[in-house]
Order: C-alpha cells, then sequence, then structure tokens
C-alpha cells in the first residue's frame, strides 16, 4: 500500500511543454511573465516558478506580497510582479526585496517614493490602467499625468504599463477590443512624450489563445501554462495537463439493498453493492457539489461518488468492478488506463471553474514533482537595457537591504514529494 492519503502529481515535463506552446503564440521575441498566484493555481508556487525560470521565463507574476516574499525567501531573485495591489504595511517589505509594485493612483506613486527614498532604494513599479475590468488600476484619461509624476520621482523606476482584460473569451469578446483600442490609446500618448519604460503586457491566457494583437513585447499567461484552458477556446488540445489528483481506497463494505451513505442519507443503496472509503474531501479539493454526481477511476472504470463530499471523506460505489481492493488507487483528476476526469469535467459537474478546481488543492496534500531533466526551451531574449537598466536582476548597485535572503532554493528532484508545497 502508498504511503499517501492524497497526492497530486505534478508533471513538469507538462509544465515544459506548455510553455513552449505559449513561446510560440507570443511570437518572436515574445517574453513570458508565468503567473504563479494562488500556489501557482495549486500546483505549487515554489517547484514550478524554480521550473519555469530553468526554462528560460524571465518573470513572475503573484497576487499578493506575501506570495512574492515566499518565492524571495526560498531563493528565486527574477523579477517578481505584485498584479494586484499592497496594503500601506507591506510596502517596506516589498521595496527591501525588490518586489515590483502595481501602481493605481497618484496617492500611492506618493507613499512608495516617500518610502523608497527614505530606504535609499529605487522602488520597481508597474502603472496598472483600468481599461475595463473596474477593480484596480487608474483610468486611461489619468494615466498620462501619472506616468509623468513617475518620471519625475527620483526613487521610482518605470518597469513596465498593463492591462487586465476582463471577457473570458478574451480576443473574441467585442469588450476586449474596446479595452485594447483604449489601452493602446495610452501608450501612443506616452510614446509621443517619451514616457514608457520596461515591458508592456496585456495578453492574459484567454487573450493569447483567441489571437490579441499587438501582444506587445510581454504576455501573462496562467492557468494554460497548467493544461487548463476552456475548451471551446482555440488550441486548447495543444495544452497538456500538469495535475493529476489521486487517493486511495482505505475501507470496503458490503451492504444490501436500501443502506443509507453519508450525511443526511442522500443516497440509498438501490441494490445490494460495495461501497469504498476514499481518504479525501473538499479540503483536498473534491468540491462538495460532487455529492452524488461526481466520479472516480478505479482500475480503469469509472465509480460514482454516493452520499456527501464531506471534509475528509467520500465514499463511492465500486460494486460493478471486479476485485476492487483496500489499496487501490482512486483518480479523481487524470487518467488510469483509458479512463480520463480533466480538471475541466469536474468543474462543469461541480458548476464552477477550472480555477476553483486547482486551486482548493489543500495544503495537506502531497506534491509530487516528476519530470523536468531535459530542458529544451531556449532562453528569451535578454531585455533591453536600456530600458529596464535593473528590471530584471540584481545589480551591483542595490543596496544590501534590498538583496533577498541568502537561502537558496532546494533543487527539486523528480519524483520527490514536498508537502504542502
Amino acid at each position: 500500500m502508498d504511503p499517501y492519503r492524497v497526492k497530486a502529481e505534478i508533471d513538469l515535463d507538462a509544465l515544459q511543454h506548455n510553455l513552449r506552446v505559449i513561446r510560440q503564440r507570443a511570437g518572436p521575441g515574445g517574453r513570458v511573465m508565468l503567473v504563479v498566484k494562488a500556489d501557482a493555481y495549486g500546483h505549487g508556487a515554489r517547484a514550478i516558478a524554480n521550473h519555469a525560470l530553468r526554462c528560460g521565463i524571465e518573470s513572475l507574476g503573484v497576487g499578493t506580497s506575501a506570495e512574492a516574499l515566499e518565492l524571495r525567501h526560498d531563493g528565486v531573485r527574477a523579477p517578481i510582479l505584485v498584479l494586484g495591489t499592497i496594503i500601506d504595511d507591506e510596502a517596506r517589505d516589498c521595496l527591501r526585496h525588490r518586489v515590483q509594485i502595481a501602481l493605481h493612483s497618484s496617492d500611492r506613486r506618493a507613499q512608495i517614493q516617500e518610502l523608497a527614498r527614505t530606504l535609499g532604494v529605487r522602488a520597481q513599479v508597474h502603472l496598472n490602467v483600468d481599461t475595463g475590468m473596474g477593480r484596480l488600476g487608474v483610468l486611461p484619461g489619468r494615466a498620462l499625468d501619472l506616468l509623468r509624476e513617475i518620471r519625475g520621482s527620483s526613487h521610482l523606476e518605470l518597469c513596465g504599463l498593463m492591462t487586465h482584460v476582463s471577457a473570458a473569451e478574451g480576443a473574441l469578446a467585442d469588450s476586449t477590443r474596446e479595452q485594447a483600442r483604449s489601452f493602446e490609446g495610452v501608450l501612443s500618448a506616452a510614446r509621443s512624450e517619451h514616457l514608457l519604460r520596461g515591458s508592456i503586457h496585456m495578453a492574459n491566457s484567454a487573450a493569447l489563445f483567441t489571437g490579441l494583437r499587438p501582444l506587445y513585447d510581454t504576455v501573462r499567461p496562467g492557468i494554460s501554462a497548467y493544461g487548463i484552458l476552456n475548451p471551446d477556446l482555440p488550441g486548447s488540445g495543444d495544452l497538456k495537463p500538469v495535475l493529476s489528483l489521486r487517493t486511495q481506497i482505505v475501507f470496503l463494505k458490503d451492504v444490501p439493498a436500501g443502506t443509507p451513505i453519508g450525511y443526511s442519507s442522500t443516497w440509498r443503496a438501490e441494490r445490494a453493492t460495495r461501497i469504498a472509503t476514499l481518504p479525501v474531501g473538499y479540503h483536498d479539493g473534491v468540491p462538495w457539489r460532487l455529492s452524488n454526481c461526481g466520479e472516480v477511476i478505479v482500475r480503469g472504470r469509472r465509480a460514482p461518488i454516493v452520499g456527501r463530499v464531506t471534509m475528509d471523506y467520500i465514499t463511492v460505489d465500486v460494486g460493478h468492478i471486479p476485485g476492487a481492493a483496500v489499496g487501490d488507487t482512486a483518480t479523481l483528476i487524470g487518467t488510469d488506463r483509458n479512463e480520463t476526469i480533466t480538471v475541466a469535467e469536474v468543474a462543469e459537474k461541480a458548476g464552477t471553474i477550472a480555477y476553483e478546481i486547482t486551486c482548493s488543492v489543500g495544503r495537506r496534500v502531497q506534491r509530487l514533482y516528476t519530470g523536468g531533466e531535459n530542458l529544451e526551451l531556449a532562453a528569451q531574449r535578454a531585455p533591453d537595457p536600456r530600458n529596464t537598466p535593473s528590471a530584471y536582476g540584481w545589480t551591483a548597485s542595490t543596496p544590501p537591504s534590498a538583496q533577498p535572503p541568502a537561502r537558496p532554493a532546494a533543487p527539486r528532484e523528480s519524483g520527490r514529494e514536498v508537502r504542502g508545497s
């Protein structure tokens, strides 16, 4: 019997394949900022970030400063951008550890400028332009003024301009084309005053795979790197799933017809059958909404989830599977023999989106990383130092207080189990 309750198998070769597909879509010289927020969408940010950087990916995007600082503490020295916002108390650590910050307002610019002056560092910032998402970012009509303020700030370094596509359909949506026109208007005005510095990025996974033009010099893929994309979008079939989720049978019980199973007895056996108990639940990434409608794969055959999904356990009907035994592997996401359950299928049955499924894989799930020994991706084109003199690494002039902790990242060995990545 394998010594695990639940494990997420993370295929680094599949990640590398997806990054190659993304690179091709980004075009010659296009740079990739890989989004690793939410623990790399449940795949384990530390391992994913390190392998992606080994593959030539130049920068990383995260959702919070805590995520950025965790990578810094693990020894990641590449540029890391907090794509959302930070709160006041987070700014000092971001600046000390050269975490790039998205700016949304003149007030934040003034705060970061003063803090950077006090610390004796240059804060690296990206201006976020709100072209239609409506959450964060400066409105287009105010963007030029804020760019002028950044240029006049002695301790700010502009490392890029960005905007966020709101439509799940990417470039197929009229709203995305409107956003692109609005963003290009800001860029055109900024060029005329020589205010542009650093990278320009708009395309997320959906926009990249639906042919957004222009793509500018940097793309910002997230979910597609992990092999997940709306199957209705072009190119989704070119990607390989990175994550499989598996557990094992820990108990079997033969029950007569009419036996109730689980909380509130929401399922009763219509005939005599065999019930398998699996040590996995909604804390581990199995949505509660799969109660009485989800499936797992045992011995290459599908078995229905019966009764309520609970925090720690689910029960499945294996009466139709000859030889099912304690210790057998049960696949919740992934392939077993000729059967496959995809993240998209699980999300559809649960009435949610694929993002929620992988991001819900809890910390007690063991991550088992496989592959990644053979690197075939060429490094990306080096950035122009005239545009971003210190945005892509650490320079000799970086103050000691801004250097990341010295602890290096641990090597990621094929087949190594990592708990709670």
